[in-house]
């Protein structure tokens, strides 16, 4: 119970969210130089509204708030975000289903980056069975992944190249190229894999 209390007060409420939206919408503004009338050409949300969001005297629907955020170039949640409310550590647990991203008889992914974020970054545990593949098609032009092997051994491919890792080692690699991890050593090899996306 003293849990429960302790996370409710850390908890934004509703007319906090509200309030902070209103400074951050003319902070955002200001920070750009844009009047209110080219807020409201980039977002499609006419003059009135945005003027009555700022003074607090309306309360965007979603649709609106997602429009406001994508002529500034964020999120909704980067947008209304009240500092201080998201704790400053997350914590992944090791057998957390939700972040098993997939399963068959050769291979087990697992993502250790948070599935809520619009993220360039993603980074996975990956563990290949004896004789096991990850192949993949090509993925976004510029992307490319980072891999370190932690235990077996592993053969990298990328656009017709190939290379052996042991151990410890870390190769980097096209990855808008069909390419691929195979297991080569004897039992489980496990890598664990940074993609980045350009």
């Amino acid at each position: 119970m003293k849990i429960r209390r302790t996370v409710a007060k850390t908890l934004p409420r509703a007319d906090a969210v509200s309030s902070h939206l209103c400074r951050r919408l003319k902070q955002l503004r200001q920070e750009r130089r844009w009047s209110l009338d080219a807020l409201a050409k980039a977002s499609g949300v006419s003059r009135s509204m945005l003027s009555q969001i700022e003074r607090a005297k309306a309360n965007p629907t979603l649709a609106v708030t997602f429009r406001i955020a994508r002529a500034f170039g964020m999120s909704v949640g980067e947008l209304v975000e009240v500092p201080g409310a998201s704790p400053s550590v997350t914590v992944i647990r090791a057998d957390d289903r939700a972040y098993h991203y997939r399963s068959d008889k050769n291979s087990t992914i697992r993502t250790l980056s948070p599935l809520n974020l619009e993220k360039d970054v993603e980074f996975y545990e990956v563990r290949l069975q004896q004789g096991g593949a990850l192949q993949s098609a090509p993925h976004y032009s510029g992307t490319r992944e980072f891999l370190t092997a932690q235990k077996g051994r592993v053969r990298v491919e990328s656009a017709g190249d190939g290379e052996e890792l042991n151990p410890g080692d870390s190769a980097n690699y096209r990855a808008d190229t069909p390419h691929a991890i195979v297991n080569i050593g004897k039992g489980e090899a496990v890598v664990f894999l940074v993609v980045i996306y350009r």
